[in-house]
Order: structure tokens, then sequence, then C-alpha cells
């Protein structure tokens, strides 16, 4: 009998949150054993083994995955404004202040900005063009 989509094979199935008895297991083992397993870690890190520090080193201090970009862009007001830090930018990967890809970023932060700008200034827009609407239609 074929099961129906969205439908579990077995609705009476593990619930979710619960854990695998083995990774209960592992952790259980791992914390029971902590402390030698540290020992033995620094002592091979000591004896020159560059695996077991690279491990460690992994696991303290893990790579950054994000880091912020010191670069100054000008201030954004205006549309006109996204040219000149786009333009700042270039610039930037031209004096080796940013790298292509924090230059990318910082584009898309432009773009993003000079949007908002644009859609609040169209807004700002329609709402002085209603207004004016509204104006017309009492003085008929």
């Amino acid at each position: 009998m074929p099961f129906e989509p969205g439908e579990s094979g077995n609705p009476a199935g593990r619930p979710p949150g619960v854990r695998a008895r083995r990774t209960i297991m592992v952790e259980k083992l791992l914390d029971e054993n902590v402390e030698k397993l540290m020992q033995l870690g620094i002592t091979r890190a000591d004896d020159g083994d560059s695996m077991v520090l690279r491990l460690f080193l992994q696991r303290i201090l893990p790579r950054a995955k994000h880091s912020p970009v010191d670069f100054q862009l000008p201030p954004m007001a205006t549309s006109a404004d996204a040219l000149a830090a786009m333009s700042s930018i270039v610039r930037g990967v031209g004096d080796g202040e940013l790298t292509a890809v924090e230059a990318a970023q910082l584009a898309m932060l432009v773009r993003l900005t000079s949007k908002v700008v644009v859609d609040t200034d169209h807004e700002q827009a329609i709402q002085k063009l209603e207004a004016a609407a509204a104006q017309i239609t009492k003085s008929k």
C-alpha cells in the first residue's frame, strides 16, 4: 500500500529532538575521559604531532567566517551618493585596501542602501502627489 504524499511511513517513529543512542554514548565517553584526552593531545602536540596541534587549534580558535572590513565609505543620503560610494570601493580595490570579495560585499551594501533611498524618494513623491490631488478634489 503506497504512502500518501506528506504522510510518514512510520507515524510512531522517533519524536523530534530525541538523540540517537550512539550520540549519547559517545558524549558520555568523551565527558568521562575529557581530562585524559586533553592531556594526551597536549603531550602529542608538545612532541611535534602537527595534526593534533592543528585539530586543537581548529577547535579552540575556529576560523572566522566574517570579519569587519576597515574601509570608510562616504555617507549616502541620495542615489547620487551611491555612485561616489562605488567609486570609493573601486579605488579601494585599486589601492589594495580591499580584496575583490570585500569589494563585492560592500558594493552589495551600497546597492541595497541606494535602493532604500530610491524607494523612500518614490514614496515621498507619491505622498506629495496624493496631497496635491486631494487639494484639487477639495477645491472643486
